[in-house]
């Protein structure tokens, strides 16, 4: 569900006509609905009504300060996996006893500041990191909550650079092992476990993979509460997906309900890390034609927005619907649709069936609120995009596009060059 419709034959975002936006803001541009966000995430929330629960958005997805603001104005926490996540997170109004840590490297500076905010908990990776955490908190004179990231082992069934739950991963402590790894957690003096973590990878289709995880993780906190330790909450992580071109993932409420029966009463508070399944479909990338190409082998559509603006297709082959802002009475062709960017791997889609399109004019590229502006780049010293948020006939940019200037700030010439560079 998303309000990105046609009214007439022109694409509107909720009540604004995207050509406007495009006209008067440019592209390539990033058009997020409030609208949307505001259901995908209530639906979400609402679908664990009756359990102790807390939704911490995940912030990797995308950042927008705007975008954190709206999930903090309606009681969401934060899932961070950085510093500057946290810094965002923090600057949007998340309060902190609702921000969860996660991600394999964290930094001393990092988790110090992780700590003077006072977060609920680190999502523990690893023993060294255990090891620096305790450190850390006792050099703050403070103490770290703390949760075990668990690697249950579990074949999410998705693409294989976003599963994050099987052995060969490098997430996580593998459940074998983690019995006694809270049992040294128990004697380290400056942290407390409060919970267990999960997280077995992103764009899952099935409740199957959740169900075959939270199996193994109730097992964990069974002999866990045999030798005396209690855990209070339980991250399930993220990862549930969305439909991009004929995938069918379970409803939230489904996803919900299939959760819910499968903890079976255990005593504790849930915390999910929704992302993808509450901003994708929630954004699209406005890019416009600059040319129309023909080989003797092929059709290109050249369009102004790369894979600097959105790597998804390059990095992962994802597929994202393409559609057109003004729909015209023309025969479809067969087409790449390609950015500017010098790399052969520089594409948005693949011989895909559009109709014909004429310089000057705009394509949406659909369902590009997840990873979209978040992976994007400067690749080619390319200016990263402007980042619009609509409500209802009113349009607001929520982040301006990056001038030249920005390209090089923070860049300097060496003392001894500059008499002889040429300005």
């Amino acid at each position: 569900m998303h309000h990105f419709t046609y009214q007439g034959d022109e694409l509107y975002c909720e009540n604004v006509p995207v050509r406007k936006i495009a006209r008067e803001i440019g592209t390539p541009c990033y058009i997020y609905s409030q609208a949307t966000l505001e259901h995908h995430f209530t639906v979400f929330d609402g679908s664990f009504q009756g359990m102790p629960h807390l939704t911490c958005y995940s912030v990797k997805a995308n950042g927008n300060l705007a975008i954190l603001g709206l999930f903090a104005s309606l009681g969401g926490g934060a899932d961070i996996v950085s510093g500057g996540e946290l810094f965002r997170a923090r600057r949007a109004g998340i309060a902190a006893d609702r921000i969860v840590y996660s991600g394999v490297g964290k930094t001393q500076a990092e988790i110090d500041d992780a700590l003077r905010e006072n977060i609920l908990m680190f999502n523990i990776e690893s023993d060294q990191e255990l090891d620096a955490i305790d450190q850390r908190a006792a050099a703050l004179n403070t103490k770290a909550g703390i949760a075990l990231r668990v690697n249950p082992d579990v074949d999410p069934k998705t693409h294989p650079y976003i599963s994050t739950g099987l052995k060969k991963n490098k997430f996580g402590i593998d459940i074998e092992r983690a019995l006694k790894a809270y049992e040294r957690a128990r004697n380290l003096k400056h942290v407390e476990i409060l919970g267990i973590d999960c997280h077995i990878g992103s764009q899952l289709i099935e409740v199957s993979p959740f169900i075959e995880a939270l199996k193994r993780l109730k097992m964990l906190v069974n002999r866990l509460e045999q030798i005396g330790i209690k855990i209070r909450y339980l991250d399930l992580g993220g990862g549930l997906g969305i439909p991009y071109q004929e995938e069918t993932p379970p409803h939230p409420r489904d996803y919900a309900q299939a959760i819910v029966e499968g903890l079976g009463g255990l005593d504790c508070t849930l915390i999910l890390e929704p992302g993808r399944v509450i901003v994708g479909n929630a954004g699209i990338l406005l890019t416009q034609v600059l040319y129309t190409k023909k080989t003797p082998s092929k059709d290109f559509i050249v369009v102004d927005a790369g894979m600097n603006d959105l790597v998804r297709p390059s990095f992962y082959g994802s597929y994202h619907d393409i559609r057109p802002v003004e729909r015209k009475r023309r025969e479809d062709q067969v087409v790449d649709v390609v950015g500017p960017i010098c790399e052969s791997s520089d594409f948005i889609a693949r011989e895909r069936t559009l109709p014909v399109v004429v310089p000057g004019e705009f394509l949406a590229v659909m369902s590009a609120g997840a990873y979209g502006f978040s992976m994007a780049s400067n690749y080619n010293s390319r200016t990263r995009a402007a980042e619009v948020l609509v409500r209802d006939d009113r349009y607001y940019v929520v982040r301006t596009r990056e001038s030249r200037e920005d390209l090089i700030r923070g860049e300097s010439l060496p003392e001894y060059m500059k008499g002889a560079a040429r300005l």
